[in-house]
């Protein structure tokens, strides 16, 4: 979109239109100390042809990611996305398209979003699934406040080994709310402590809050926890931010979670620095009048054919906030029909094959750098996708000298979030990382 800036004919008109004398009576109700008194330090400015060569130019000191051999994972993953996706979401018809208010002509909308919602219920185990969520942070944010709803009570135990930033999100949530969070240990083997969840579950906990795989790449046993929650007025909160995961794991609903969450942009969404992502929410047929956002269901019309509309959703979602179950009043539509295009396009089996390679992948490197002098794997339990490296020196340090010299991106530092591993990476390989990009980094680590 270009931008035009107006005339200022244009200025005088709106001024006149609104009945203000000119710019600065337009501008009189802030306080005079908070008003800019010079002009902004900026160049000149340049003609649109020049501006464009300018913008190519900084351009060429930027890293090509896909000229890298890219070990990032962290909650943000590089996968095939087949070319169909693109192909399918970039219609007109799709890409224009805004909310579902009315099925009467929306229902090439509603009919996508009910099939996202199918696969997620198909690959969570739950009951229910709604229209998708902003990301995975608000997803798990708005799980917590649901099972406030649900249960009432003032307490969160949350594991340590959930996504940090998903962490930070929820505690943003929390603020206007007399609720606290505890935060459950991480124990030496990288899982949760179940003995400090046994302890500290009393009456006043909501839910328990658990990621799978967790932020270290570590695979939880959730159903011990499961069973041990279900007697008890606390429900069970699972987090995924490793989508892809699901097509390999025993489903979270056959593991006794009560609400399953998390972040859908392994499925056909590029990293894209971080977003525009699709957060998914799935839980219980009982709990489904507390389930944030929308819902779209399956209905016949008055002609018998097949129809699909928003349902059991309270209309104050819509037109009273205060009253609402959350403030999530639209989703990411395009979003979750880029992942619906990608699981049909997959299938059952192939995104099973599609994992089955992704844990091969992380394992041949997992190997191939545990036998490294110096180095070692910091969790000995199962992992998919990514795990911890335990280096000989600052992480922050091999990861510079990896990316400067090698051009070789290795890796997030877990130093920021958890400072009792300054030395460790936290590695990630997917279907997209070759043999040979693995060896030369187990090369180049060897060296350091």
């Amino acid at each position: 979109m270009r931008y035009i800036p107006h005339t200022p004919q244009d200025v005088k008109a709106m001024l006149a239109k609104i009945g203000a004398a000119d710019i600065e009576e337009l501008f009189a109700s802030i306080p005079a100390p908070l008003r800019l008194e010079k002009p902004l330090n900026l160049p000149e400015s340049l003609s649109e042809p020049d501006l464009v060569a300018h913008m190519k130019n900084l351009q060429r000191h930027n890293l090509d990611p896909e000229e890298c051999a890219n070990f990032l994972g962290a909650g943000c993953y590089r996968h095939y996305s087949p070319a169909v996706v693109n192909h399918m979401i970039l219609r007109g018809e799709f890409l224009t398209s805004y909310t579902p208010y009315q099925p009467e002509v929306s229902q090439g909308t509603l009919q996508a979003i009910f099939e996202f919602q199918s696969m997620i219920c198909m690959l969570t185990g739950m009951d229910i699934a709604n229209a998708s969520m902003y990301d995975g942070a608000s997803s798990l944010a708005e799980a917590v406040l649901m099972a406030h709803r649900v249960h009432g009570g003032g307490e969160v135990l949350i594991a340590r080994s959930v996504h940090p930033e998903y962490r930070r999100v929820v505690e943003t949530y929390l603020r206007g709310f007399d609720m606290r969070l505890i935060e459950i240990p991480v124990k030496e083997n990288g899982q949760v402590d179940f003995d400090f969840i046994a302890q500290n579950v009393g009456d006043q906990t909501c839910a328990v809050v658990a990621q799978n795989p967790n932020y270290f790449g570590v695979i939880e046993e959730l159903e011990p926890l499961g069973e041990f929650l279900a007697d008890k007025k606390t429900l069970f909160i699972v987090n995924i931010v490793e989508a892809l995961s699901m097509a390999i794991l025993k489903p979270p609903g056959e593991r006794g979670a009560d609400i399953v969450v998390g972040e859908g942009q392994s499925f056909g969404l590029a990293p894209s620095f971080g977003g525009p992502y699709v957060g998914f929410f799935a839980t219980r047929e009982k709990y489904f009048r507390q389930t944030p956002g929308r819902l779209v269901g399956e209905t016949v019309d008055q002609e018998g054919r097949r129809a699909f509309t928003l349902t059991l959703v309270a209309r104050e979602q819509h037109i009273r906030r205060e009253k609402a179950t959350s403030n999530i009043c639209t989703n990411q539509g395009l979003c979750a029909l880029a992942v619906a295009v990608y699981l049909s396009v997959m299938g059952k089996e192939g995104l099973r094959e599609l994992a089955e390679l992704n844990l091969r992948k992380a394992e041949y490197l997992k190997n191939k750098l545990a036998k490294l002098a110096g180095y070692k794997i910091r969790f000995a339990s199962d992992t998919f996708n990514e795990f911890v490296l335990e280096c000989p020196k600052p992480a922050e340090e091999i990861r510079d000298t990896l990316l400067q010299e090698a051009n070789i991106l290795a890796g997030v530092p877990l130093k920021t979030h958890y400072p009792e591993l300054p030395n460790s990476l936290l590695l990630c390989a997917t279907e997209l990382n070759t043999q040979e990009e693995m060896d030369r980094l187990a090369e180049k680590l060897e060296g350091i």
